[in-house]
Order: structure tokens, then sequence, then C-alpha cells
């Protein structure tokens, strides 16, 4: 994995513990040097500092997502304020931790993103005729397939657009409750959100991304659809295994 993080005490502290936790790690202080390090190798988790000199986190994290769809990004910041978690999360991060943190959360949360991050299989499925019979793992959405074993999604074209972390986990958790209202409580506490309270926008950020990926027209969605005042429902004409 890649710390970014521009303060040397905290940077050594950091790397220090997370090797002596058996993880194979780098770290580097700015943007710029981030970039270089990635040339040279796409770690599977970035650690990523919000208050870097230059270029700030948020626009490191929009950056890293829409170059690297699968790579699991935390990030770090000394501020409190709720409005920076969902802009966090809004820019593409899967999870968020605020100084002073313990470090044995943190490495939970390392540790439970990479099992999240797992690459999928190289071979490419195949578009599935409309009319076929699709294999367990696979759901038929309005706009696309849903393959779970691979993590991605397949159009109608054959084209696989991936998802990250946690639209994978919050779209399989859907599947896995299919045409059930869930609630927006009951999504923060099942999913990797659960830190933050119910009050905030977290979910309706992450069901907006995912809608964009799923539905034809992500306005007037089909499948995954909003149950006004208790949360949203995923609608399958043939439920998904679980």
């Amino acid at each position: 994995m890649l710390v970014v993080e521009d303060e040397a005490t905290q940077q050594y502290i950091l790397t220090e513990y997370l090797a002596r936790q058996g993880l194979s790690v780098s770290a580097v202080g700015t943007g710029a040097m981030m970039r270089e390090a990635l040339n040279a190798a796409v770690p599977r988790i970035v650690l990523l500092d919000v208050g870097l000199p230059g270029e700030d986190g948020f626009a490191l994290a929009r950056w890293l997502r829409e170059r690297y769809p699968r790579l699991g990004i935390i990030m770090v910041t000394g501020a409190t304020d709720m409005v920076d978690r969902i802009v966090g999360l809004e820019t593409g991060a899967d999870d968020y931790v605020t100084k002073p943190f313990d470090t044995r959360e943190l490495l939970a949360r390392i540790k439970s993103l990479l099992r999240r991050t797992e690459a999928p299989p190289s071979d490419a499925p195949s578009a599935p005729s409309p009319a076929a019979v699709l294999p367990e793992h696979m759901v038929r959405l309005d706009g696309c397939t849903f393959d779970r074993q691979r993590r991605l999604l397949v159009g109608p074209d054959g084209a696989t657009q991936p998802l990250t972390a946690t639209e994978f986990d919050l779209l399989d958790l859907f599947c896995k409750h299919p045409n059930r209202p869930l609630t927006r409580e009951w999504l923060l506490e099942t999913t990797s959100a659960r830190d933050y309270d119910s009050s905030d926008r977290s979910i309706d950020l992450r069901v907006t991304r995912l809608r964009r990926k799923i539905e034809t027209d992500p306005e007037h969605p089909q499948s995954l659809r909003t149950v006004r005042g208790v949360g949203y429902m995923l609608v399958l004409q043939f439920p998904a295994t679980p």
C-alpha cells in the first residue's frame, strides 16, 4: 500500500507500524510524488491525507478514482467537519478516518478494504442474452448485468465496468435483500459506512453513484428505487441467490 502524508513524523509512525503488521508499504509526501510512485507500481490501497501541500487530497482522490477504479482509497484528515467526510466519499474514497486515530482501528479498516478489493480474474465475461438463464452469481439490472463473482458490471454490448469496493459492497447487499425496502439506518449499520450517523448523506451519495452505473436513465431508476420515508429497494424480476 502507499501512504501519502506530508508530515514526516506521522508518515514514519504509519509506515513503521503497518510494516510491522506484515504489510508492504511505501510513503510519499506530495501529489506529484504519489503519481511518480504509481507509475512504478500500483498498490491495492492508498492512505491519502487531505491536507497536502499544493494539490489537496480531495482532488487527488478524484484523480485516483478516475484512473484506478479498483484502487482502495482511505482518506485521513485532522478536521472533524461532516462536510469534509461527505466530500471525501463523493470524490471516490472508500473509507475515512479522522486524526487522531487508533492505529489498531486503522489496521482493521485497511484489512477490511483489502478483503473487498481482491482483484477479479482477468477474463471478462461476455454479455448474456436478455432471454438467457443467468448463472447464480450474475444479476440482471436495468442497464447492465452485475457479475458478483468478478465484481464488475457487464453492459449490453459486452463492455465491462469495474466497481469500487464500496460500490460492490452496497450493490451486493441490495442483491441479498431484493424487492425489500431497506432503511438508510440499516444500510449504514451493515456497510462500511457504519461510522457515519444516519443523518448524513453518505448512503444517498453511494446510491447516486451506483445508479449512474447500473441504470439506463439514472434520473428515473428502474432497478434501484427510492422508497419515500424509508430508504431504497432493489427491484429484481429474478432475485439473486444470497
